[in-house]
Order: C-alpha cells, then sequence, then structure tokens
C-alpha cells in the first residue's frame, strides 16, 4: 500500500490513481472503452484491491471528490466485465426483458473506501449529497454511448477543478449529438441528464450552460433565458469499442 498512499502532513493523505490513470490512456480511446482489455489486465483488479483498502475520509476534499469520481468510472468498467455484457448496461440484472428493480445501478458491487456498495450509492449517497457540485455529472460514466465520455486520465485533487470544467466543456459544447443550441429557433436541445438532475444546476439553468459556450449568439441567448428546451434521444448502447 505504500505505494498508494503518501503521507502529505498530519492528517491527510493523498491515494495514488496512476494504475488507473494508465489503463485510461491505454484502454479508452475517443470515449470508447476497450472493455476487453480491461477484463484481462492484471493491474486493474490490484487498483480495484486498493480502492478497498483505502480510507478516504483522511484525504482533502478534492482529494475525496476524485478518489470516488474514479471509483464510480471503475467500478462501472468492472460490472460490465462481470456479467460480460457487451450490448448495453441495461441488460444487466435484466429478467424476460424488464429491468429488475435492482437493476445494474443498485448491485453491490463497490468495493471501496472500507464500504461495500452500490454504484447507485456512490454517486447519489456519497458524491450528490456530500459535495453539491454539479460538474460531476459530466465526469461520471454510466457505460451508455449518451453518457458523458470517459476521460482518458483518473480525477485528481490537485487538478480536479480543470478536469471537470474540460468534461463540463466537451459534453455541453463539445457533443452537438447531446446538447446543441437552434438560435433561430430559441431552443436549447439538452440532454436527459439536465432534467434527471435540474435540482443540481440551480434555478438559472441558462446562465451555467452559458459559461462553457464561447461569447456569441448561442451564449447569449443563453444567458437571457429566453430559450426553450427540448430534450435529445439517450441513446444505452455500450460505449465500448467492440461495436
Amino acid at each position: 500500500m505504500a505505494a498508494v498512499w503518501a503521507i502529505l502532513a498530519a492528517g491527510s493523505a493523498s491515494f495514488n490513481h496512476s494504475a488507473f490513470d494508465r489503463l485510461l490512456k491505454a484502454h479508452v480511446a475517443s470515449g470508447k472503452v476497450d472493455y476487453d482489455a480491461f477484463a484481462h489486465a492484471p493491474e486493474f483488479p490490484r487498483y480495484l484491491d486498493a480502492l478497498a483498502q483505502a480510507q478516504p475520509e483522511a484525504l482533502s476534499e478534492k482529494e475525496h471528490l476524485a478518489f470516488w469520481i474514479n471509483a464510480y468510472n471503475a467500478y462501472t468498467i468492472q460490472l460490465v466485465n462481470a456479467h460480460g455484457e457487451r450490448q448495453s448496461i441495461r441488460n444487466i440484472n435484466k429478467t424476460l426483458g424488464v429491468i429488475k428493480a435492482m437493476g445494474p445501478w443498485k448491485e453491490e458491487i463497490v468495493k471501496a473506501g472500507g464500504k461495500t456498495t452500490s454504484l447507485d450509492f456512490v454517486e447519489n449517497g456519497i458524491i450528490r449529497a456530500r459535495f453539491h457540485e454539479p460538474r460531476i455529472h459530466f465526469a461520471l460514466v454510466c457505460a451508455a454511448r449518451s453518457c458523458p465520455p470517459l476521460r482518458r486520465e483518473a480525477y485528481t485533487g490537485a487538478r480536479l477543478d480543470a478536469q471537470l470544467d474540460d468534461q463540463a466543456r466537451l459534453f455541453i459544447a463539445g457533443s452537438p449529438d447531446k446538447n446543441r443550441v437552434d438560435v433561430a429557433a430559441a431552443t436549447a436541445h439538452l440532454s436527459p441528464i439536465f432534467g434527471w438532475y435540474k435540482d443540481d444546476f440551480g434555478p438559472d439553468l441558462g446562465r451555467f450552460l452559458a459559461r462553457y459556450f464561447p461569447e456569441g449568439p448561442a451564449r447569449t441567448l443563453l444567458e437571457s433565458g429566453t430559450f426553450k428546451t427540448a430534450e435529445t434521444p439517450y441513446d444505452w448502447a455500450l460505449n465500448g469499442t467492440q461495436r
């Protein structure tokens, strides 16, 4: 564990995500994940073991948030591989074509920070409940094509703000199939994510979105608040390289 944990000062520590970082760089391209490569990488289960033995409560606020974002993304990959799924994460724990109440996100597969829990609890019971950071919705990747793209590097406390801003900009202003602004029609076509988690983005969604657009008509419209919204389709097909 010495390679994973580094004591910085009394009462503080950092977690080394470099193993996950190397795996992401090697096996993720343009947001597509090579699930087979993760399944056969001996470094991946070792990283998951390190997450299980970690003490995230000893971390600074940003390091703590980075820890749980990485844990969520790593265990999403592990969940897909544990079930050998290559079509859609929503096929996991489905019976007779129906997603059971447990579903993929309720399965207690996550072993991190001394807990055994689910992806749902990591997202809602830990990350959203504790950190109140709307940009996490562009960093947590649920293994679907319409999710934000999985980043090709691990999140770290030192770079977390820059990484989250970059993810937000990429998803909001750089993914026109998911989010785009039709100035002529005064309509923002938005991912369902903004509806599912609308309370997280505050009372003025337009101003939140506008900060990720360059100066111009789209940004001006969003800042004005005088626009309609429409949902873009959500593609639940697996974000894998195998397809």
